[in-house]
């Protein structure tokens, strides 16, 4: 295909199952490496805390990638976890995520850095997830950004250096200490 196609959701799907994870942003193929272990520690404390929440309360779901989420027909993405409240699991589709989740949680890693931090921030923002945690596991610190008068706006940003608990109006009485975030 030649450089200047742009690949739509149907092109997406059809790619053969080759164990990789791909993501379609703005028509353009991208794969993405196995993540690292310290990597994989902070989805798996970060989704057991969605979880928790979720179950007790009956209110929700939360998913670990890999997952499909068909932003539009040439953006879809694989969040590291994602969070749907029950009044919008309508969204959930038979083989994918059919719209923005409310919640984003992408986890940095040396490869897709810069990818997560500008262009899939602005993604999310424009196809409008609610909220969107950047977790940052060499700095130990998580960056809130929360939608405001239409588009995000950074609301917190806590480190393990000064402690706190990652809370959010999406959730009410959901707190997660950031020093949860980061065990292994």
């Amino acid at each position: 295909m030649p450089a200047a196609t742009k690949l739509t959701y149907a092109d997406y799907a059809a790619l053969p199952d080759d164990g990789k994870r791909y993501e379609l942003i703005d028509g353009e193929l991208i794969m993405n490496p196995a993540p690292v272990p310290k990597h994989q520690f902070i989805v798996r404390n970060v989704l057991r805390a969605l979880d928790r929440y979720f179950l007790e309360r009956r209110n929700g779901t939360a998913v670990a990638a890999p997952i499909d989420v068909v932003l539009a027909d040439e953006f879809t993405v694989q969040p590291d976890v994602i969070a749907i409240r029950s009044e919008r699991l309508s969204i959930i589709g038979e083989r994918n995520i059919q719209g923005a989740p409310d919640l984003v949680v992408e986890v940095l890693s040396d490869g897709t850095r810069r990818r997560d931090e500008i262009e899939k921030r602005k993604v999310y923002e424009r196809f409008g997830v609610d909220e969107y945690w950047i977790v940052d596991p060499e700095l130990e610190l998580v960056k809130i950004y929360r939608r405001s008068r239409g588009g995000f706006a950074r609301v917190a940003e806590i480190t393990t250096e000064t402690g706190g608990e990652i809370t959010t109006p999406l959730l009410p009485d959901f707190a997660l200490p950031i020093s949860g975030v980061f065990e292994i």
